[in-house]
């Protein structure tokens, strides 16, 4: 077992499976993108260990609590791990986070996208430590984003690997 499998199973987290997509959507493009010694990681959204969609659906500042959309992001921060393993074998080849983008789907007036998107950032420090673990990151609020009633939080981001 790698030494990130071994961590993250001391902390009780399960990667979901692929993601189950709503009937219809096509999606033409790597989740990830390996070019040379970085990773390019496409927008991802909460999952459910099964890989569905997880609620609940809909906008912060609205329908949404700030401690809900904290667990979707960080729901969200498993579902990149998992697309990462799924594509590197080995979460152990990544040597240092460079970038999370997260986008929180919003009211106008909602301004705690950050404290949102520390879900995320959180279980990254948690699973690879201060060093390995350290990233940039922007939060920013959305309309909308994709999928029925829309999905709260989706993120994107960039690693090192060796």
């Amino acid at each position: 077992m790698s030494r990130i499998e071994a961590k993250m199973n001391e902390l009780g987290l399960i990667l979901p499976q692929p993601p189950i997509l709503p009937p219809g959507v096509r999606l033409p493009f790597a989740t990830v993108n390996i070019r040379g010694k970085r990773a390019f990681i496409s927008g991802h959204g909460p999952q459910e260990e099964d890989g569905s969609l997880s609620a609940p659906f809909g906008r912060l500042g609205d329908t949404i609590s700030v401690e809900e959309g904290y667990a979707l992001a960080r729901k969200t921060g498993l579902s990149i791990l998992a697309s990462l393993k799924r594509e590197l074998g080995d979460l152990d080849r990544i040597s240092g986070w460079g970038k999370l983008f997260g986008m929180v789907n919003s009211t106008p007036d909602f301004t705690e996208q950050p404290a949102v998107i520390n879900g995320c950032s959180d279980l990254i420090l948690e699973v690879f430590g201060p060093d390995t673990g350290r990233h940039a990151r922007s939060a920013v609020g959305m309309a909308a984003l994709p999928f029925g009633a829309g999905i709260a939080v989706e993120i994107e981001g960039e690693v090192l690997i060796d």
